[in-house]
């Protein structure tokens, strides 16, 4: 009786080993499967594809072991015609192989806008106006008026433009602004370790212009030039009163030895 109750427990330790291994040779055999077969566990870095051409992207992209696929256009002015403007994941987000980069470029021909109607609007609200038209404000043009920075006229390469016109996508816009003989000093802010884009935007905040970005010999290209850093400004940051519309120069960078810490 003993003898056939041993035999029993055997048995049962026996099989409940062998269900182990089992179990653990078939966990085993599906990881080694889901590693082939779908790469689990695997990632790989998205490469910077921004400012090159779709042809360089799709070699870039299938020497990462991604893939492309171009979704979008839009137009900038100044970046190369049919280069990549923005990409989804961005660079080197981790992703599994195979993945799809999804690809804004830069359209070969600029599109077309609707110029609005900005007489009458504060200099800041045709700003922003012209912002969500896909424009630019050029340069504030000051004359003598009783409301300072009151649009007065607008104007596309030094003439005035009416709304309704179509314009290239892009393009600087001029105001003309009001300028009242009470109202009409400002001061130079500080935009030393700011992006451009940033850096200009507070610039035109304070009713100066810009009078020239000089961007040194680390800027080589259109993603540099968005990324580039105010390193220096010409005036220096002053509270002292300014005339509005005065210039400013602005000096930018990608060195990081000479961005401002």
């Amino acid at each position: 009786m003993e003898e056939n109750t041993n035999t029993k427990k055997f048995w049962v330790l026996r099989n409940l080993v062998g269900a182990v291994l089992f179990f653990a040779v078939l966990a085993f055999v599906v990881n080694l499967l889901l590693g082939i077969f779908t790469h689990h566990g695997k990632v790989l870095q998205v490469p910077d594809m921004v400012g090159v051409s779709v042809r360089e992207a799709d070699r870039l992209a299938d020497s990462a072991g991604v893939r492309i696929d171009v979704v979008d256009s839009i137009y900038v002015r100044g970046m190369a015609k049919g280069a990549v403007y923005k990409q989804n994941p961005a660079a080197g987000a981790s992703v599994k192989r195979g993945r799809r980069i999804l690809l804004t470029i830069n359209a070969t021909v600029p599109k077309k806008v609707t110029m609005p109607n900005l007489v009458g609007y504060s200099m800041r609200q045709a700003k922003a106006e012209l912002s969500t038209r896909g424009l630019n404000l050029g340069k504030l043009i000051y004359v003598s008026d009783i409301a300072t920075n009151n649009v007065l006229k607008q104007q596309y390469r030094g003439r005035d433009i009416a709304a309704g016109r179509s314009v290239e996508s892009g393009s600087d816009i001029d105001l003309v602004v009001g300028l009242n003989d009470t109202d009409n000093r400002t001061y130079i802010p500080k935009v030393t370790g700011m992006k451009y884009i940033r850096a200009v935007d507070v610039v035109h905040e304070n009713s100066l212009n810009i009078s020239r970005l000089m961007f040194d010999e680390s800027v080589r290209n259109y993603n540099d030039s968005t990324n580039a850093v105010v390193y220096r400004q010409s005036p220096a940051p002053s509270q002292a009163p300014t005339p509005m519309g005065s210039d400013v120069t602005l000096y930018l960078t990608v060195n990081p030895e000479r961005i401002p810490k």
